[in-house]
């Protein structure tokens, strides 16, 4: 009987030194969490591991996720848990509205998970918390990063009839690797709803991971698709994996990977690219509201 050799098994990528991740720590930190547990509220700072946690909470800011902590997708890059949500929290888009009143942000950002259980898929309760942190805080800017709505223009326009400062959707990925990495979502449905967005004012944002195993040459086809769409904001960062029931990294860029990548954004016509290791959706969200 023949012997055949075993295949060696898949060992993890050693993680490089530029992504060591700040300690939470000091008084304002302390702070910003009680806010959010005193209020009941979700992040995804916390839902999605976010490096930048530790940065963003002592310098007295947040992501807010409304709709709950549990998503009904199950992409297989994100560590939002997934399952059966509750229904939705009708006192949470007053309790959102108060906190950033006490935290007395100058910008704030909202995010969702996804609930493709409810049949707008929540946009009504996305509608009616920009309506509250607008009516309790006049003077804060506001960018909104939503989910897809199944594409649906209807729906968007709930959002976008609020005009936020800035409307982003994440397109995560190269076109190629979305079927593995994002459970329902469709990178054309992505990109249309970034369309619609652009198509109602808004000024839009989108933001793609590296390191699953996209190439150069993907990389800079997605930022011409987002360009197309009219997105005039990208932030890339590094893929970092939640667990080993996640996808693996494929591979680890170089800060001046990163930088180079920028540089041709720019170049292409975007207003802003933020691109850096640890840079998420949200990272230095002020800048982007500014001319």
């Amino acid at each position: 009987m023949m012997k055949h050799d075993t295949p060696e098994p898949h060992l993890p990528l050693r993680k490089p030194s530029w992504l060591k991740i700040k300690v939470p720590k000091g008084k304002r930190f302390v702070e910003v969490k009680e806010v959010v547990t005193s209020n009941n509220l979700h992040t995804i700072c916390q839902s999605g591991l976010c490096p930048n946690k530790a940065e963003c909470w002592e310098a007295g800011t947040a992501t807010f996720m409304i709709l709950g902590d549990t998503c009904t997708r199950s992409c297989r890059f994100c560590a939002t848990q997934t399952g059966r949500p509750l229904p939705p929290d009708p006192d949470e888009p007053v309790a959102i509205a108060r906190a950033i009143q006490t935290m007395a942000l100058k910008h704030a950002v909202v995010t969702s998970v996804d609930r493709d259980d409810l049949p707008d898929r929540g946009a009504a309760h996305w509608a009616e918390t920009i309506r509250n942190i607008r009516l309790v805080n006049p003077e804060t800017t506001l960018e909104v990063l939503i989910p897809d709505f199944d594409g649906n223009p209807g729906w968007i326009r709930l959002i976008t009839d609020q005009k936020p400062d800035v409307v982003s959707h994440n397109l995560e990925t190269v076109e190629r690797l979305t079927p593995q990495v994002r459970s329902k979502a469709n990178y054309l449905t992505s990109l249309n709803v970034i369309r619609l967005i652009a198509a109602e004012g808004c000024r839009t944002k989108s933001g793609i991971m590296l390191g699953l195993g996209e190439t150069e040459e993907e990389i800079l086809l997605t930022m011409d698709h987002l360009l197309e769409a009219g997105c005039t904001i990208i932030t890339m960062g590094q893929y970092l994996q939640p667990s080993t029931g996640h996808l693996p990294v494929v591979k680890y860029y170089h800060p001046d990977e990163f930088e180079k990548y920028a540089g041709i954004a720019r170049s292409k016509g975007f207003r802003f690219a933020e691109s850096a290791p640890l840079v998420r959706s949200s990272y230095h969200a002020e800048k982007h509201v500014r001319d």
